[in-house]
């Protein structure tokens, strides 16, 4: 086992590398451990050579969340849109299971990361091939939140509702560039058909109001049919 530790430090140093072993660290010991000392000192290298392979922590820090979303399961071939998005969104708790720190780092970023990107495109896609219209496909991805990743916590962070308040004021969504738009097709059908206030705490182009009252009612109409059906948790699907 030692001989196989040691073996693995003298291997090439790669961005890949870089980014497994950091995720690596942070399973271990907490994402509050992982710094560019520390990711050098597992990998057996100095500080500086990381920086060879990513720029900055940030850039670290989305790599990770790249390598973990890479884990989910791809979409089922052939299923209908309900056990697909069922089962990605399973196999994405899973992962995120695996890693608990990612969904506090998914949260952290300003931004997108290409693979989260990736699998919001993939998913919307998923409910627009089920026949969900365009506005139809943009208020369930506000209701499912970041269940859709796969953790139920609020996928808008606190930082920004504070804005709400005037402790802040967020910064207004850049213009999603023609070249990232081209890449994820589905994410831009519904950026550039939504229709919003302006003032939202969940980004222009989304009503908080009206978001939270069509969340409400899809959730307590499918409560309601669980009621009507006699469901228990005993006879849950698997």
């Amino acid at each position: 086992m030692a001989e196989q530790a040691e073996t693995l430090r003298r291997a090439p140093l790669s961005r890949e590398r870089v980014l497994h072993a950091a995720v690596a660290l942070a399973d271990g010991t907490g994402i509050e451990s992982l710094s560019m000392r520390n990711l050098a000192q597992d990998l057996g290298v100095v500080p500086m050579a990381l920086y060879k392979h990513v720029a900055n922590k940030d850039e670290l820090l989305d790599g990770m969340i790249d390598v973990v979303v890479g884990e989910i399961d791809p979409p089922v071939p052939d299923a209908d849109w309900k056990h697909a998005v069922r089962q990605r969104i399973l196999s994405a708790r899973r992962v995120l299971q695996r890693h608990p720190w990612a969904p506090l780092a998914i949260e952290s970023r300003n931004m997108a990361t290409p693979a989260i990107l990736a699998y919001l495109d993939a998913m919307i896609g998923t409910f627009r091939a089920g026949g969900f219209s365009v506005d139809l496909a943009h208020h369930v991805m506000h209701a499912m939140g970041s269940r859709i990743l796969g953790f139920s916590q609020e996928l808008f962070d606190a930082a920004r509702q504070a804005g709400r308040s005037g402790a802040t004021t967020p910064d207004p969504p850049a213009a999603m560039p023609p070249e990232v738009a081209a890449r994820f097709p589905h994410v831009a059908e519904i950026a550039m058909a939504a229709s919003h206030d302006d003032a939202s705490v969940l980004g222009q182009g989304c009503d908080d109001q009206f978001e939270f009252e069509f969340a409400l009612d899809l959730l307590l109409d499918g409560i309601e049919r669980l009621q009507q059906q006699g469901w228990t948790s005993a006879r849950r699907p698997r």
